[in-house]
């Protein structure tokens, strides 16, 4: 039996959650199969289930997915790619890499956004996945291959990797995945 699932997201992303007059919410809850009980004053957001037996029994874990994403900075639409059961929501705590210094992790958001956006702009093209700065994380939506690429790629710039390096290594990663598709698709023709 599914269960009910509890979650807070920042205030001021609430309203990005509830869409305007509350269609993003009516959407989400339309194709989870879900209720969503959101208190705007504390950014807490309750998960329910519509129904007892729910055509994909993971609806609401993905539903909790779709909502720490908004939550993490991402727009509606790309948060709703997590009801693919090929795409994953990752969080990185910046904390966890250069600590509480608020100017510390100032320049390691600079340093994974870029000048005018060009090393998150460059993830993107390199991985296809979604990338949100927001707060003291950094959040990456995609498929699962892609998503590891493209945070691996993230660690590498928070741990001091030179841009130079990391799109050295994205490039590579790019090149490794087009061989590997070439093969399967041989591989299928045989």
């Amino acid at each position: 039996m599914p269960t009910t699932e509890y979650l807070k997201i920042p205030r001021e992303r609430v309203g990005v959650l509830i869409g305007k007059k509350g269609e993003t919410k009516q959407h989400i809850e339309k194709l989870t199969q879900t209720y969503l009980d959101i208190d705007s004053e504390a950014g807490t957001v309750t998960i329910n289930p519509q129904e007892e037996e729910l055509e994909d029994p993971l609806s609401p874990w993905k539903t909790r997915n779709i909502v720490k994403a908004i939550g993490r900075g991402f727009n509606p639409e790309i948060a709703l790619r997590l009801i693919d059961d090929d795409v994953a929501l990752d969080i990185i705590k910046l904390t966890e890499y250069v600590g509480k210094s608020k100017k510390a992790i100032a320049r390691q958001k600079g340093r994974i956004i870029g000048r005018d956006g060009i090393t998150r702009q460059i993830i993107h093209e390199m991985t296809g996945v979604d990338m949100s700065v927001y707060g003291k994380t950094v959040s990456i939506i995609g498929d699962l291959e892609n998503l590891l690429i493209a945070k691996e790629a993230v660690e590498m710039i928070l741990n001091g990797s030179r841009h130079k390096s990391v799109y050295g290594f994205l490039e590579k990663k790019k090149q490794e995945m087009k061989m590997k598709h070439f093969q399967e698709t041989i591989n299928l023709r045989e």
